[in-house]
């Protein structure tokens, strides 16, 4: 894929989250000019919760529900994309993390991680029965933290958002993309 010179760019994204759209559209505008991104719900086929597989697994259902809505609708798109966040334990302690997936419209296909914060373990059993956002909502008082800067902005103090992890998430997926000379 060449980088700038590309003219308009139709990305698809598996979400309607407002943050996690912009999160998007600001790293394939480091990349790339004329960006649309455009958000469609789609289901991610796992938990409200994703622990540990299930985040990887859920961002790869989105973008394979995403590409069907598409067939279904007669949309192209240039990349077919999703992001999902969960939380995992496999580095032996609880963080939050956000997993994305990038597929071209060749098939090509990358993934990518935010940075992962920690989550206190004596929440970790009611966010496993409900989701971090509830109990982020609910710890912060706020209302959909998840939709706008997150739990996290308020947990770093406006250092980092939603969008932050999301936007860096995509970034390292795109990674395969902008030099794909490398993997095929």
């Amino acid at each position: 894929m060449k980088g700038k010179e590309k003219n308009k760019m139709k990305i698809l994204i598996g979400t309607k989250n407002p943050g996690k759209i912009e999160g998007a559209k600001q790293a394939f505008e480091k990349y790339f000019n004329n960006v649309e991104i455009e958000g469609i719900p789609v289901k991610s086929e796992v938990g409200d919760q994703p622990i540990n597989e299930e985040i990887l697994q859920g961002a790869k259902n989105r973008v394979k529900n995403l590409k069907k809505y598409a067939t279904d609708n007669n949309i192209e798109a240039d990349f077919y994309i999703s992001s999902e966040a969960g939380i995992t334990n496999l580095l032996g302690e609880w963080l939050d993390i956000n997993t994305v997936v990038i597929e071209d419209s060749n098939g090509f296909q990358s993934v990518g991680t935010s940075q992962g914060f920690p989550i206190p373990d004596k929440y970790i059993d009611e966010i496993k029965e409900t989701e971090l956002g509830k109990v982020m909502d609910k710890i912060f008082k706020g209302k959909e933290l998840g939709k706008g800067k997150g739990g996290i902005s308020f947990l770093t103090r406006n250092e980092v958002t939603r969008i932050d992890l999301t936007r860096n998430a995509f970034i390292m997926a795109l990674t395969r993309h902008i030099n794909e000379e490398i993997w095929k």
